[in-house]
């Protein structure tokens, strides 16, 4: 501020200015001042002078708009020059002027907002697309055209839709360059893109053609081929032209240009020399988006006629002239408000000592600038751009773009961006009323002519063949060399990884010059997170082997699709189990022989009670029953039993019983068949779950991905991790065991341990595995030739290659071992349902006897049931209800029958008594 005010005080002294103090007290002025700010010999400034002037025309001639008032316009020329502008802008303060239209440079901006601010007078930009200028640093400035954020937006959505991941960007070193590039560098990130290579060129006049060509150089020995222009037009096409050149506008190059293309497109006369548009076949660009209607092509028609075709209308025209408009409409609003147009002298606010000092007299201060602006920033109309309306970041709503195709003798447009549904060949118009949708599937654009006339899409990036290697890391392996091996005397890498590497290579559309580069001592293998942390130390470009992909690797290096899948097993000696005398018991399991004996002295007990009453085979003395319920009990598993059932509860018992037994006796032939007919195997260790609850030592190999795990994420301690580097150690580690200092168990990968037990039958992998993952190739964070591999393994795995290499270097295993350790022994928790079934039946059964004997209790003895003796009485009818469980059903009715025949007769004898008799009895 002090430099500006400095600045001010040498200008105001150079300047003779009118003293006091005038206001326009009248609340309907006749005429309202406006300023405008332009540079006449720019395409843009002649564009916007012939579409402000025209702008204020068509407001004075509409009375619906100001009524009487008309608006004026001063126009001065910036001559492209930041300190001339601000001189010429200073001039408005001689005259009452209530708003400042332009400057269309980022910089003159800049210059001009702490006047605007001081001053209070809204200064709207239609050209000032640079994303920095902040409503809250900048009060007073209005930017009535789109910022260049959305364009950067559209352009890394544009990026993204092509699969694009590296972008090379060249700009012009000025604020509007660095500004737009840092905002293109932030959308990339948000879609995991990025700059690899910037380069900021000076200004027209610094410009020089060795300048271009050193840039142009440095992009030839990129491997992006992905550029970005964020330019002006006189240097954008000296750029295109000197690429030609140099061949950069062939097959595989891609060129975006920002919006000074198009800008340059529709500003010159039509049609373009044949050489300018042969330089730039191909490019991608950028045009903020303008509705269709009737009133914009009816003034593109008065344009051709004001113009003579001279010079066309571009977008920063149309912006100006709807940027008129916009103030006319505010201004209508503030003096429908009451709001007059008055001004006071700025020199009320500094001090009579800095008034002297300065000469600050004659500049004027609108009283009503603050609700000036606040009327433009609420104004809503529809101009020729479309709806001018702001939003409470005070941006243009819908921001939108035309993506254009430069081809053959003109360009077309391949479809729209907006920030409301992102990619589409639909105009942004008319998706404003749907929902929005920014899927993938939804984002789409036509087809477009790529550079060199090719129609299939450039792959965005080439391996650099410039006599560069591409330095691959591989590690010298001491064991399980089929997988990554040197051999000795020679610089020459085999195995199953080098070979699908060479592969995947083979089937690249490019040629990819490498070396491979073995890693370790050639004693002992090497680290495998060593090795791929060179890659961020710069000693390899990638590494090469049987790598598996984990989170800690990713970050710091970008991997390939996997060609292996992997995971980490359990290998433990086993014995063989031979069939001894005993081995008629190992069917079923201790706890299951258990249930299958109570079950069954269930049975004959529920039997027992439910024939006891009825069926002479399970009556007699106390002895002689126990041994009908024990050898019913047990001779029902075989069907044996000589005695029958006659209740009807019985049978069926019996018969869900034998339907058990069916079961049971087909499980255990089958299973003591597999015993006595199959070798067995067993194994102290059973799974990672038992491994870990030992406590035994471990063994694993060193730097491998099964020590990391164990350690990191099973929290095993390192003293319990053994350390092994070749099969043969794993087999004295194993043979040993952990009491004589081996190791209980070994844990690996899962294609180390198949090849390890190819060649030793001895082991076995016990449990399932227990992580999941897969071998991959690392290369470098954002390295597109990974992606490219990636592709190319998919295709070696679709065509068979991939299986063949496997089957050329890793062997399956020759031992025709059982895989399973654990006996097939059959344990209770498979039949429990069935006991459940059977269990709920007896006790179904015994419920429906004992309450069918107590009815018949009651029926036969009704005087003993219904007794209410106290003491004694209740034993004596416990003892009765005993006897009568105990007693067999058909005496019971013949002694009901006696009883009943008694009674009879007595009663007989009762009716034929005199009556005498009777009545002697009574008394």
């Amino acid at each position: 501020m002090k430099v500006l005010w400095f600045l001010l005080s040498l200008i105001l002294s150079l300047v003779v200015f009118s003293n006091g103090v005038s206001s326009n007290v009248s609340s309907r002025p006749a005429t309202v001042n406006f300023g405008a700010v332009i540079t006449f010999d720019s395409k843009l400034g002649r564009v916007a002078k012939i579409a402000i002037e025209e702008a204020v025309k068509d407001v004075n001639s509409n009375s619906r708009i100001l009524g009487g008032t008309k608006l004026a316009v001063k126009m001065v020329d910036s001559n492209a020059s930041g300190f001339i502008g601000l001189i010429e802008a200073l001039q408005f303060m001689k005259m009452e002027t209530v708003a400042f239209i332009g400057p269309h440079t980022t910089e003159l901006a800049r210059l001009m907002s702490p006047i605007a601010d001081e001053l209070q007078v809204p200064l709207l930009s239609y050209g000032a697309t640079d994303a920095s200028l902040s409503p809250i640093q900048f009060p007073f400035l209005v930017r009535t055209t789109q910022s260049d954020l959305y364009m950067m937006a559209a352009i890394s959505e544009m990026i993204d839709y092509y699969g694009w991941k590296e972008v090379i960007a060249i700009y012009v070193d000025d604020d509007h360059g660095r500004n737009g590039i840092a905002a293109l560098s932030d959308k990339l990130a948000e879609r995991r893109c990025r700059i690899v290579f910037k380069e900021g060129l000076p200004p027209v006049s610094n410009l020089s053609h060795a300048l271009i060509t050193n840039v142009l150089v440095k992009i030839t020995r990129s491997e992006s081929r992905v550029i970005v222009l964020h330019t002006n037009p006189i240097v954008g096409l000296e750029i295109l032209s000197e690429a030609r050149h140099f061949e950069m506008m062939g097959s595989g190059f891609v060129w975006i240009a920002t919006e000074w293309l198009s800008f340059y497109f529709d500003s010159s006369p039509s049609p373009l020399p044949q050489t300018t548009m042969d330089t730039m076949q191909g490019v991608l660009t950028l045009r903020q988006h303008t509705l269709d209607s009737e009133r914009k092509r009816d003034f593109f028609s008065r344009w051709r006629k004001l113009t003579g075709g001279t010079i066309g209308l571009n977008t920063y025209g149309l912006y100006a002239y709807d940027t008129v408009f916009l103030v006319a409409h505010a201004i209508k609003t503030y003096l429908d408000q009451g709001g007059t147009i008055s001004f006071s002298n700025f020199s009320k606010k500094q001090s009579a000592k800095g008034s002297s000092t300065m000469h600050l007299d004659a500049i004027k201060m609108f009283d009503g600038g603050k609700q000036l602006l606040r009327n433009i920033l609420q104004t809503r109309f529809i101009g020729l751009t479309g709806p001018i309306e702001f939003n409470p970041e005070r941006s243009l709503i819908y921001p939108s773009y035309d993506i254009i195709n430069v081809a053959g003798t003109g360009f077309r447009r391949i479809g729209y961006w907006s920030n409301y549904s992102g990619l589409s060949v639909v105009p942004p118009e008319m998706l404003y009323s749907k929902p929005p949708n920014r899927s993938s599937e939804n984002q789409r654009l036509y087809r477009v002519i790529w550079p060199g006339d090719p129609t299939v899409k450039p792959r965005g990036w080439v391996f650099q063949n410039n006599g560069k290697e591409l330095r691959i890391g591989v590690p010298n392996r001491v064991s399980f060399r089929e997988f990554v091996t040197l051999v000795k005397g020679t610089d020459i890498v085999k195995g199953f990884c080098i070979d699908v590497f060479t592969a995947a290579l083979d089937l690249l559309p490019y040629g990819v010059p490498h070396k491979f580069i073995p890693y370790g001592d050639g004693l002992k293998n090497p680290s495998y997170n060593e090795l791929v942390s060179l890659i961020t130390a710069d000693k390899f470009d990638a590494v090469v082997g049987e790598f598996a992909i984990m989170t800690n690797r990713t970050k710091i290096a970008e991997f390939t699709q996997p060609f292996a899948e992997s995971g980490l097993v359990v290998v433990a000696p086993y014995k063989k189990l031979s069939s001894d005398g005993w081995a008629f018991l190992r069917p079923f399991s201790p706890r299951m022989w258990a249930v299958i004996a109570a079950f069954s002295l269930f049975l004959g007990i529920v039997v027992w009670i439910l024939e006891h009453r009825i069926n002479d085979e399970f009556r007699g003395p106390p002895r002689k029953q126990l041994i009908t319920i024990f050898c019913f009990s047990f001779s029902s598993l075989f069907s044996a039993h000589r005695e029958n059932t006659i209740s009807t509860l019985g049978r069926f018992i019996l018969l869900i019983w034998l339907f058990v037994v069916l079961i049971i006796n087909s499980s255990y032939t089958a299973s003591l068949s597999s015993i006595l007919t199959l070798q067995k195997l067993y194994s102290s260790v059973t799974g990672i779950e038992s491994l870990l609850e030992s406590g035994d030592p471990i063994g694993c190999s060193v730097g491998s991905y099964a020590e990391s795990y164990l350690h990191g994420v099973l929290k095993v301690p390192k003293s319990r991790l053994v350390p092994l580097g070749s099969p043969e150690e794993y087999v004295s580690a194993l043979q040993r065991g952990p009491t004589k200092g081996g190791v209980a168990a070994v844990v690996h990968e899962r294609p180390y341990m198949d090849l390890f037990l190819s060649r030793f039958c001895n082991f076995k992998i016990v449990g399932q595995e227990f992580t999941k993952n897969g071998w991959g190739f690392a290369f470098r964070r954002g390295s597109t030739l990974a992606e490219d591999v990636s592709t190319a393994i998919l295709t070696l795995s679709e065509n068979g290659d991939l299986q063949r290499i496997r089957e050329k270097w890793l062997k399956r295993s020759d031992c025709s071992v059982e895989s399973e350790l654990e006996l097939n022994r059959l344990h209770f928790r498979s039949f429990w349902g069935l006991f459940l079934t059977c269990g709920i039946a007896f006790l179904v059964a015994l419920l429906i006897y004992f309450s069918q004997i107590i009815w018949k209790f009651r029926k036969y003895y009704p005087n003993e049931f219904n007794s209410t003796f106290k003491g004694s009485s209740q034993s004596r009818r416990l003892q009765m209800f005993l006897s009568f469980v105990n007693e067999k059903e058909p005496k019971i009715k013949r002694r009901k029958c006696k009883r009943r025949q008694m009674e009879n007769s007595v009663n007989i004898e009762k009716a034929h008594e005199p009556p005498e008799q009777v009545q002697e009895k009574r008394n």
